[in-house]
């Protein structure tokens, strides 16, 4: 008997542990995050500024709205999890996706996005979120200079 209250303690104690270290972690991500990338030997427009505590926190937006990690075209990353830049090797580590040549299909952004193109996955994710807040009737910036400001000279 004491051997199985000894087992029931520790998984419980290990639990509290596992709990405590996911708000930590939370609690650690930064308030906010620029959104700069290596893939891009120059970046065109002004680097995006994400709230990241006004999206998570005020929005209500689901960590892994952001955070993915694709197994079986699921997503398994869950809170607490490493969070990976989004040009990390192997995930959208390549800049922006040729255009189609004359004859070839042109490529939607989530194609792209799913073939490891960085400029589309970005895209794709935060203007199509933007563009459905902003069907519910919510204050969501969809037009390019609204994140991007005008670069200062």
């Amino acid at each position: 008997m004491k051997k199985k209250s000894l087992l029931v303690l520790g998984v419980a104690a290990l639990s509290v542990v596992f709990l405590f270290a996911v708000v930590y972690a939370a609690q650690q991500a930064p308030d906010n995050v620029t959104m700069e990338s290596k893939v891009y030997k120059k970046h065109k427009k002004a680097l995006v500024t994400l709230s990241h505590k006004k999206h998570n926190v005020d929005y209500k937006i689901s960590c892994t709205e952001c955070h993915h990690v694709y197994k079986d075209g699921k997503n398994v990353w869950k809170e607490g999890d490493e969070v990976e830049k989004c040009d990390a090797e192997g995930c959208h580590s390549k800049a922006k996706a040729p255009k189609a040549k004359e004859g070839e299909k042109k490529l939607s952004r989530k194609e792209k996005a799913s073939q490891g193109y960085h400029y589309s996955a970005v895209h794709e994710n935060c203007v199509g979120c933007h563009k459905a807040a902003k069907k519910e009737g919510k204050a969501a910036p969809t037009k390019c200079a609204q994140c991007h400001p005008k670069k200062k000279k």
